[in-house]
Order: structure tokens, then sequence, then C-alpha cells
């Protein structure tokens, strides 16, 4: 059965309290999103090496998520879109589907100009678009992004106490 995961949005907003179910991509689509992204960071001049296309979805961190702004959106909003329909809006996270054990969930109410639809924050969409990727790669994309930044120092203020080592020379 295919990985899933319940995501309830707890940040302040229009989506406070909403459940979205995320349920993973087959092995087989996963791996064509993963093609289709890296070979249109590799379009768009972005370093794209044999061993990055060869790690598939792993491969689309590798190569950077800040590469990404150099994709043509005409590119990058079919790769976006597909993500979507990763995700379903569970209108009642008390009832469940007896033959998954999953959330009853419906497909994602897209909004128009008479109503929100059931996603009505930029910030849910990117936090569902993380958890995507989370759930396909194994890891958490903020925690990665965030030991690489503390890795090569960035973000950081590098205080010492009195009882700190002197900084390494760079």
């Amino acid at each position: 059965m295919r990985k899933h995961k319940t995501v309830v949005i707890e940040v302040e907003g229009r989506d406070h309290g909403k459940t979205f179910l995320i349920v993973e991509k087959s092995a087989y689509d996963a791996e064509r999103w993963a093609t289709r992204a890296l070979m249109a960071l590799s379009r768009a001049g972005v370093e794209v090496g044999d061993e990055t296309i060869r790690s598939g979805a792993v491969g689309i961190l590798i190569a950077g998520l800040e590469a990404f702004k150099a994709l043509p959106f005409e590119e990058a909003e079919p790769l976006l879109d597909e993500m979507l329909g990763c995700i379903t809006f569970v209108p009642d996270p008390n009832k469940i589907d007896p033959n998954s054990g999953r959330p009853l969930s419906r497909p994602v109410m897209r909004g128009d100009d008479l109503n929100d639809g059931d996603i009505a924050d930029v910030a849910t969409l990117l936090k569902l678009r993380s958890e995507v990727l989370e759930l396909h790669l194994g890891f958490s994309i903020a925690a990665a992004l965030s030991n690489l930044a503390a890795l090569a120092g960035i973000g950081s203020n590098q205080r010492t106490s009195s009882t700190s080592p002197a900084p390494a020379a760079q």
C-alpha cells in the first residue's frame, strides 16, 4: 500500500484547522515526475549531472530546490499542478475509509470568483507541496535545507561565549 499522511493546517489564517490527505504517487508516476523535473532544470541551464539524474526524486534536492527559480513558469506549472494531484481534502477527519484505513477525502476544490475553495492561503499551498515532497523523498525538505544551511554557516550569528572554542579558520 502506498504511503500516506494526514496534514492539519495549524497556522493561523483562513485554512486553520483544515485537514488534507496526501497519498504517495506510484513508483512509475513519481519516477516520471522526477525525470521531467530534472530534464526541465537541465533545459533551463541548471547543471544536472548523470549521477543526479540516476538518483531520481532525491536528485531534485541535490540539484537544488533553488534551481527551480531558473525554470520558465510554463515548464514549472505542470510539475506544480501534478504535485497537487497527491492532495485531497478531508471534510471530516473522524470518517475513515474501511477499505484503506485512510480518512475519507475528496479532490481539492479550487477557488473561483464565488468562493475560496478548499485552500484559501498561499502558505497552505506551500506547506502542502512541502509535505508532498517529504512523503515521496522520505525526509523533511525544511530540515534538510536547515541542516545544509547550518553546515555552510548560513544564517548563523556564530556567537561565542567565554567557554566556546575559537571559530575554525575558513
